[in-house]
């Protein structure tokens, strides 16, 4: 499981995505995220719930409700949003979990989400958004969350991201957060699944990957710039998790941009001709 803090939590923060036989491992994160199915069956767990869509299905994820997503032979549109896009349902339900997150949405709403662009002004995103969150709330029933326990797992995933590249340690999370270091190892391992260490290295590799994909940076500046102590480190994790070397990995990477770019340069001169 991992946090996305590429969504973020303020502001007008609005993506609409649509995709096909859609799968995504658990995550969280602290926008509001509707998902509604166009054709096929789709499952999605949230918060150890397991929920079976069909076409005209919905579901509306609250921040911090851990979810994940799987399916074949489905298409789907999915909205991620920002609570201030919806500031007066936000707040009434900043405490409050939904019972079932599962609704059938008025087909009206969703053509209206389906056909709004992403560059569409403030207002005109709010009208359709505060329509759904309506249409939603209309049969939903809440149930107070354990905030105390949600805002921990936040804390978290918020020290990693700002120290994963130097002293990222449970010791030093414990320190941070003045949480007992034993409870915080079982907490973390409770509620993900796997260890801190396991998800420290997971993210490390994570954010390798990118440099290495994005950057003229050497290997160990890769490795060293993601928080491993050492060249020999990072390639056996690497390798343990990609089943390739680091140079491999970017290699690899490389011949698929240039094939890329390629077919895109054949489709242009079609085109032209």
């Amino acid at each position: 499981m991992f946090y996305q803090f590429s969504h973020h939590a303020s502001g007008d923060y609005f993506v609409k995505e649509y995709g096909e036989d859609f799968n995504f491992p658990a995550h969280l994160h602290l926008c509001f995220e509707l998902i509604t199915l166009l054709s096929g069956e789709m499952t999605v767990n949230v918060d150890n719930r397991t929920y079976t869509l069909r076409s005209g299905d919905a579901l509306l994820i609250f921040p911090n409700q851990i979810h994940s997503i799987s399916s074949e032979k489905s298409k789907h549109l999915l909205c991620i949003f920002s609570g201030d896009l919806v500031q007066a349902y936000s707040s009434k339900t900043e405490k409050l979990v939904p019972e079932s997150n599962f609704f059938v949405p008025d087909p009206y709403l969703i053509k209206a989400l389906d056909s709004l662009p992403d560059a569409s002004k403030s207002f005109y995103k709010k009208g359709v958004l505060y329509s759904l969150c309506a249409d939603f709330d209309t049969g939903a029933a809440y149930t107070k969350k354990d905030s105390v326990q949600s805002d921990l797992l936040s804390k978290i995933f918020l020290f990693i991201e700002k120290n994963y590249d130097k002293d990222c340690s449970l010791a030093s999370l414990s320190q941070c957060l003045g949480y007992d270091y034993t409870y915080l190892s079982r907490y973390f391992r409770r509620a993900t699944g796997i260890s801190f260490t396991e998800y420290l290295c997971q993210y490390r590799l994570g954010h390798a990957c990118r440099l290495l994909e994005n950057s003229r940076l050497s290997v160990i500046q890769c490795a060293l710039g993601s928080g491993f102590s050492s060249l020999r480190s990072f390639n056996r994790n690497f390798k343990s998790r990609y089943l390739l070397t680091p140079q491999e990995y970017r290699a690899r990477v490389m011949e698929s941009t240039k094939n890329e770019d390629l077919c895109q340069k054949c489709k242009k001169s079609s085109k032209r001709s």
